[in-house]
């Protein structure tokens, strides 16, 4: 496809992650309330999406309890500012073997393995605007751990997602997830006009040379909508990589914990770099209403109290 640059682009900002980033800097929050703070301080930064795990608030360990995603839905839905919710359903494809010679059974510690509609219940409570949808099995990081997602689970989820008028965000780690992908809008599991986020520089996916970019921004259909993010220094980098080649941006602590050198950042200081880039480069931010109106997304209210 021809490089053409994104002169109209949204910031989504990935407010906490699931990894293993909560005792590395005293900015990645853990409660409800931290989650939900710090989402809004993106958003009056200028993030028109918030993507929202939820944590242990003791612990900070990744979660999948209801509560926590309620309590972090109905904070941002009645915050005065506005913003498009982003709610991961990554959870509960995590697979960690036991040793190299007896891989089974699975190891207890980090294995959190269940079945496609437990992944999906909390969309179903909460009712985000997005969701996110991992379309693929991958080896992820170290160890023996495995993120799971095979095609009848993905096929299965997404069928969820779409019944609830919830859009999935198709999070690609490598080019067979787009082939997938387009396998599900091609059989009406996923509406055509889909949404995919670039998922660079995650051990062992795309790793986040521009070769390998641009190999994945080629396979993204023309009347897709996609964004792309790196992780750690190439964060920035990024930003400016996905608006030339004619995407939308991702940032925030999920993906990378510092602001420069030595100094650890607030995910509000990353959206507000990352749009000070944006505009430097001739681009206009746009905010959550352009966006709504861009991927056919409806506003959801307040839940009643």
């Amino acid at each position: 496809m021809p490089l053409e640059m994104n002169r109209e682009v949204f910031i989504t900002c990935a407010v906490t992650g699931s990894g293993g980033t909560q005792d590395r800097s005293p900015h990645v929050p853990r409660s409800p309330q931290q989650i939900a703070d710090s989402a809004i301080a993106a958003a009056k930064a200028g993030a028109a999406v918030v993507h929202c795990h939820v944590r242990d608030p003791e612990t900070g360990a990744p979660s999948r309890d209801l509560a926590l995603y309620r309590e972090v839905t109905d904070r941002i839905r009645d915050a005065e500012v506005d913003a498009v919710l982003n709610l991961t359903a990554g959870m509960g494809g995590d697979m960690v073997f036991g040793s190299i010679e007896n891989p089974l059974p699975l190891a207890q510690a980090g294995t959190d393995l269940v079945g496609a509609s437990e992944r999906v219940a909390h969309i179903a409570e909460c009712l985000p605007e997005i969701c996110t949808l991992d379309c693929g099995t991958m080896n992820f990081a170290e160890a023996d751990y495995v993120m799971t997602n095979t095609p009848g689970a993905l096929r299965a989820m997404g069928q969820m997602m779409t019944d609830l008028g919830v859009k999935p965000e198709i999070e690609a780690f490598d080019t067979g997830h787009l082939w997938f992908a387009k396998q599900l809008v091609k059989e009406g599991i996923l509406e055509p006009n889909a949404l995919v986020q670039l998922c660079m520089g995650v051990p062992w996916g795309a790793p986040d040379d521009l070769n390998t970019f641009m190999a994945m921004v080629n396979n993204v259909p023309d009347d897709w909508t996609f964004s792309a993010f790196s992780l750690g220094r190439n964060e920035m980098a990024y930003v400016a990589a996905s608006v030339l080649a004619g995407g939308n941006v991702r940032v925030g602590l999920e993906d990378n914990l510092w602001l420069d050198k030595g100094v650890l950042a607030e995910n509000w200081q990353l959206v507000e770099r990352a749009g000070s880039i944006i505009e430097n480069m001739g681009a206009r931010v746009i905010g959550p209403a352009e966006v709504r109106e861009k991927l056919g997304l409806v506003k959801r209210a307040p839940m009643a109290k």
